[in-house]
């Protein structure tokens, strides 16, 4: 039987290569697919929602030739990932819901989105979420990994200001998808870092108790990026994940 293709999507005000290391683990047994948010770099960016983001994932599964896919979020990846289960259900097999929550933000912490989307539009540049690695990263690999720390840090002085106000709207105006993870079926993993202090586990909790059939996994001394923290025991979560719904 051909393995489920394994569908990546990154968190915020990353790429697609925050995943580059699981998907090179991944991509030994699976098809990997790992589109950037919204879309290619290349191509204009669309309505500022998350819906979009969702609409043109499914364009790219089906474009490559694959019915239902193992999708894994991580932060603004789970967030699109959500809104691909409830606006594409047929293309969605299994459920990797990483270091995210589906539950929308606070009328604080939408407006303070608002705010740096508006800020990075009048600077031209990603000096304002520049300072984001810090909260990223948990506590263990910014004091014992500096290379991650640079490694990250690089990648968001790449960005395009655009794509990251565009980001920030789009994630203030989601909804609450708890209901529709809820009524999903399929097998569901949720991936927490211990040190995370932007989702956190609490939320991971939230969510595998609201999946039927989801499995935890709280994976110590990394922060928000588990998928750059720790490749390779995220790559172990996807790979159990694909095995559940290859039946393996």
């Amino acid at each position: 039987m051909t393995a489920t293709p394994i569908v990546l999507l990154h968190a915020f005000p990353l790429d697609h290569r925050m995943w580059d290391d699981v998907a090179a683990e991944l991509a030994r047994t699976h098809v990997v697919l790992a589109p950037d948010l919204p879309v290619a770099a290349d191509e204009p960016l669309p309505a500022a929602s998350l819906d979009e983001a969702a609409d043109r994932v499914a364009d790219v599964v089906r474009a490559s030739g694959h019915g239902r896919v193992v999708v894994a979020g991580l932060s603004m990846g789970g967030y699109v990932a959500l809104a691909l289960l409830e606006r594409h259900p047929d293309v969605v097999a299994g459920l990797a819901l990483v270091d995210t929550r589906s539950t929308p933000d606070t009328p604080d912490a939408a407006a303070n989105r608002l705010r740096v989307a508006r800020d990075v539009e009048a600077a031209g540049s990603v000096e304002p979420v520049r300072g984001m690695v810090d909260t990223l990263l948990g506590e263990t690999t910014r004091t014992a990994r500096p290379e991650v720390v640079e490694r990250v840090t690089a990648w968001i002085g790449e960005q395009d200001p655009a794509r990251v106000a565009w980001a920030q709207r789009a994630m203030s105006a989601r909804p609450d998808r708890t209901d529709v993870l809820r009524a999903f079926g399929g097998p569901v993993t949720v991936v927490v870092g211990d040190e995370d202090a932007v989702t956190g586990v609490d939320a991971a909790e939230h969510m595998t108790s609201s999946a039927e059939h989801a499995l935890l996994v709280v994976v110590p001394r990394v922060g928000h990026l588990s998928a750059v923290e720790d490749p390779a025991a995220v790559t172990t979560a996807l790979a159990e994940l694909a095995q559940r719904v290859d039946g393996v």
